[in-house]
């Protein structure tokens, strides 16, 4: 490595350092503040706005974010749009979170005085508890900082990471109040694989109806390898004379008469299935299907109601598709 890039690596070194540095001086900055602000917050019954300017705005809209994605209804107003018009977004029941470091922020200090005439409770994050908005706050959270990452000082860097850091610690203390489970976490990601886990039961996703390959225990080999082929499950349900299913014939099963000698077109199914068959309940998670399929080294459930009646087949392809795996 050449001398520039050892001087380099050694300022990308003492970044992380510094903003590290930045995150562990909060330890003893978190008071009784801290914990009244989770508290308000956990007991919202409006939404909870998120302001600030220019970097600080930056951050300001990743805590709305996280807040909306925890259970806290939350969102982002620029505070110069509040002046001029934005502020009719914010209502007596919100609670506004003001993330300025120096709390001279101009656009903020000229809505603080607004909101508290609205009744509107405000909770500042400042490096400064001596700031302006630090007095007109209701709360103030101190997120001071020895020194910016920037090798000017001038760069928002240090004092961002605080910022976001102390933020996510109020997120996730309002979470721990409120009970937030990881259900509560999926409905507000359906589209995530978290979501589709949480939320996708087997009844989603399985195959029913005309669309289960099914046949008799008395259907040859060859018509139950054009029933696989058509349905493109790798597997088909045998039936007994009652209909009720009795087995399964897989792609694996095909394989093992190959080399047991036994492959004939005329081979009955009874002769050639998988007696009995691993199954599930529709109402089961399809994450729950995709962890028994792979502990127990199998690519197909049947799927049975309360009763043991067969509702339908559940596949390894079908979990794929469905994102689940």
């Amino acid at each position: 490595m050449s001398k520039e890039s050892r001087a380099l690596m050694a300022r990308l070194k003492q970044v992380v350092v510094i903003e590290a540095n930045a995150i562990s001086g909060l330890l003893d900055q978190l008071d009784n503040a801290a914990l009244e602000a989770v508290r308000l917050i956990s007991q919202l019954s409006g939404r909870l706005v998120v302001s600030g300017m220019g970097k600080s705005g930056h951050i300001a809209r990743k805590v709305a974010a996280t807040f909306a994605s925890t259970g806290t209804p939350a969102f982002f107003v620029h505070p110069a749009e509040a002046q001029h018009g934005d502020l009719g977004m914010i209502q007596p029941e919100d609670i506004v979170l003001a993330i300025s470091y120096s709390g001279e922020t101009e656009e903020i200090k000229e809505i603080a005085p607004i909101l508290k005439r609205m009744g509107t409770p405000l909770i500042a994050i400042t490096g400064n508890p001596e700031s302006s908005l630090a007095r007109l706050a209701n709360l103030h959270l101190g997120a001071r900082v020895e020194e910016e990452a920037c090798p000017l000082n001038l760069a928002p860097t240090a004092s961002t990471t605080a910022a976001l850091a102390l933020c996510d610690a109020l997120a996730m203390g309002v979470l721990e109040l409120r009970g937030f489970k990881p259900e509560d976490f999926a409905r507000s990601h359906p589209g995530g694989s978290l979501g589709r886990r949480l939320l996708v039961k087997v009844e989603d996703v399985m195959r029913s109806g005309t669309e289960m390959p099914s046949v008799s225990q008395d259907t040859q080999l060859q018509e139950a390898l054009v029933e696989m082929g058509n349905k493109r499950l790798g597997m088909t349900v045998v039936l007994d004379r009652n209909g009720k299913a009795m087995g399964l014939f897989t792609d694996g099963d095909l394989r093992r008469l190959l080399s047991q000698g036994r492959l004939r077109a005329d081979l009955k199914m009874s002769e050639a299935m998988t007696p009995g068959g691993q199954s599930i309940s529709p109402k089961a998670l399809a994450s729950e299907a995709a962890n028994r399929m792979d502990t127990q080294r199998i690519n197909h459930l049947l799927v049975r109601d309360e009763t043991g009646e067969l509702v339908g087949v559940i596949g390894l392809h079908d979990l794929l598709e469905a994102k689940i795996v």
